[in-house]
C-alpha cells in the first residue's frame, strides 16, 4: 500500500536563515509499526549470501517494489523450466516471519532490491552474525530488520532448530533483545533514529512530520 502526502507550504526564520517548504506530492510505500515479533523461523545457514543470490540481476527491471518476494533466491529455489529445488523455502517444515542467515549476509552490490524481496516475500526480520552495511542500511530503510548477533549466539539458534524446526523465537525491538525458547537471550544493536521509524511505522518524511510542532517551537523560541 502507498502514502499519499501532501506537505503545506510554510515559512520558518531563524537569524538570516530562511527554510522554505513548499506543497509537492508524493508516494512512499506504507510501513507497520514493529515492537515485537514472536515466530517460527526459515533457517539458512550458508555464509556469504550475496545480494545477487538474494534477488538475481535479471529481475530488478521493475520500476514499482511490489513482487520482488515472487523471485527471492530465485535460483536457488527453481531450475531454468521452473521447477522446485530441494531449498529451505520450498521445505513446508520450515516457515515464518524470522529468516535466520549466517555470517556476512547481504554482501555483494548494493541493490536496493534484496531487502524489498525479502520482505515482500514476507519476512518481518533476518538474524545474522554479520551484515554488510549497506544491505543492512536499505534493510532498516524499507522496514526490514536486520538483527545481528554474536557467532556463539547464532549457534545457539542454530541448534534450537536443529532440535526442533517448529520453536520460535521472539525479537522485542523495545527491548533490544533476541529471546530463544528455552529462555536464553542476546542484545543486539540498532541507530536510534531507525529504532524510532521501525517502533513508530515512520519513513523519513513521517519522522520530519512528527518534529514538526518542536521545530515550530524552537524556531519561535530563536
Amino acid at each position: 500500500m502507498n502514502k499519499f502526502y501532501t506537505l503545506e507550504k510554510f515559512f520558518t526564520s531563524s537569524g538570516k536563515k530562511l527554510f522554505k517548504f513548499t506543497a509537492f506530492n508524493f508516494y512512499l510505500m506504507q510501513k507497520e509499526k514493529f515492537k515485537s515479533l514472536t515466530s517460527t523461523v526459515v533457517p539458512l545457514p550458508i555464509e556469504n549470501i550475496d545480494t545477487d543470490q538474494i534477488i538475481p540481476a535479471r529481475f530488478l527491471k521493475a520500476t514499482t517494489r511490489e513482487g520482488f518476494g515472487e523471485n527471492l533466491f530465485r535460483d536457488w529455489r527453481f531450475d531454468n523450466n521452473g521447477n522446485k529445488k530441494d531449498f529451505i523455502l520450498n521445505n513446508p517444515n520450515y516457515y515464518g516471519d524470522i529468516l535466520v542467515a549466517a555470517k556476512n549476509f547481504g554482501c555483494g552490490s548494493s541493490r536496493e532490491h534484496a531487502a524489498w524481496a525479502i520482505h515482500d516475500y514476507g519476512f518481518k526480520v533476518v538474524i545474522s552474525s554479520f551484515f554488510a552495511d549497506i544491505f543492512k542500511n536499505n534493510a532498516l530503510n524499507n522496514g526490514l530488520l536486520p538483527v545481528q548477533v554474536s557467532d556463539e549466539f547464532l549457534s545457539k539458534i542454530w541448534a534450537q532448530l536443529e532440535a526442533d524446526p517448529h520453536s520460535t523465537i521472539e525479537v522485542n525491538l523495545e527491548a533490544q533483545k533476541v529471546i530463544l525458547a528455552d529462555g536464553s537471550s542476546e542484545s543486539f544493536d540498532i541507530n536510534p533514529y531507525k529504532k524510532a521509524c521501525l517502533l513508530n511505522g515512520y519513513d523519513d518524511i513521517d519522522y520530519l512530520l512528527s518534529l514538526k510542532d518542536r521545530i515550530t517551537l524552537f524556531e519561535s523560541a530563536n
